[in-house]
């Protein structure tokens, strides 16, 4: 078994294919879009291949080191995660091609008008262990 992770990004859906932001769903679309999710966690919680899963809040910070005491806070210049990465989840399957599958299935979550939203998910294979360090 494999563990992979599944980014789900806010960037849309390819055109012209149901790309309507979530912020302009109604509540409805929104709650069957969460019952999709909720019910594709179950699904792999049966098959023994759900590890973990998080929907993130927008808000986000970027931090780094700059010198003794001083960690800068800034809002760019760079493309941030909290505009790109809406959740994530993480699978373990026997084969890449199954997270592909799944990955595919995922993107189907139902969006505006109850369509599917063919949101861009990006597949991460974890590391396995850390290395040990010997002297």
């Amino acid at each position: 078994m494999a563990k992979y992770l599944l980014l789900k990004h806010y960037r849309g859906a390819p055109e012209p294919v149901n790309n309507v932001m979530m912020d302009q769903w109604s509540q409805d679309e929104i709650t069957a879009h969460i019952k999709y999710m909720n019910d594709f966690a179950d699904k792999l919680r049966g098959t023994g291949e759900f590890v973990d899963e998080r929907a993130l809040a927008q808000e986000g910070t970027w931090v780094r080191y700059d010198g003794e005491g001083r960690p800068p806070v800034t809002d760019g210049p760079f493309a941030e995660t909290k505009d790109l990465i809406a959740g994530w989840m993480i699978i373990d399957t026997d084969t890449y091609e199954r997270a592909l599958e799944l990955a595919g299935e995922l993107s189907a979550a139902p969006g505006k008008d109850g369509k599917p939203i063919h949101e861009w998910l990006e597949i991460r294979p974890l590391y396995g262990n850390a290395p040990t360090i010997t002297e």
